[in-house]
């Protein structure tokens, strides 16, 4: 990323445009100076990954496998959201930080139950994010279907709007799909 470190002001400011109209309270603007310091690794990396998906179980122990995977990579540095622990009352500002300074945003999508719905609108809406995105779409036996966590048991296990999305990942070569772990982790050797 930048040879120059990011201050507090420069993330003050876009906390600022984020909120549209309304400005950090002095706890958020605390918060904030106290968050840069745990932030110094996306920003020293030479290439940092942001990788969003479900915290459900199992889902939060194959995020695990491609983070560990991801920082295999010389230089790398990948993290999920709840790593960065100061206190963000305001998640979405939080994402929008954190999408703004890495370098590529992972996600790894099982289903439509929660994970990271509200974030793939974001990816798709803002280009800046959506040509750093790379999704690992689990594909589905349709015996296994009926095996999901989450209790989805029709064919699709994703919602309409995330398959327009997926559509346009894969148009940019930028969706890989997989059944096993063994498969994951051939998705993310590919990135």
């Amino acid at each position: 990323m930048s040879e120059n470190p990011v201050t507090v002001d420069e993330l003050a400011e876009k906390a600022d445009e984020y909120l549209h109209e309304a400005s950090l309270t002095p706890e958020e603007y605390e918060a904030l100076k106290q968050g840069v310091a745990e932030l110094t690794p996306i920003f020293s990396a030479e290439k940092a990954y942001f990788v969003l998906g479900s915290y459900g179980q199992p889902e939060i122990r194959r995020l695990q496998l491609v983070k560990d995977r991801l920082n295999r990579e010389p230089g790398a540095y990948a993290f999920l959201m709840v790593d960065i622990r100061s206190e963000w009352t305001n998640t979405y500002l939080k994402f929008r930080i954190l999408a703004d300074y890495t370098d590529t945003i992972v996600g790894v999508a099982e289903h439509s139950q929660g994970g990271f719905l509200v974030e793939q609108g974001y990816f798709t809406a803002l280009e800046e994010y959506f040509t750093k995105t790379h999704v690992f779409k689990r594909e589905y036996d349709p015996l296994d279907l009926e095996m999901v966590d989450t209790g989805v048991t029709s064919e699709n296990p994703y919602s309409g709007m995330q398959t327009v999305i997926f559509e346009m990942l894969d148009d940019g070569g930028r969706l890989c799909r997989w059944v096993t772990e063994d498969d994951l982790v051939e998705c993310v050797d590919t990135l």
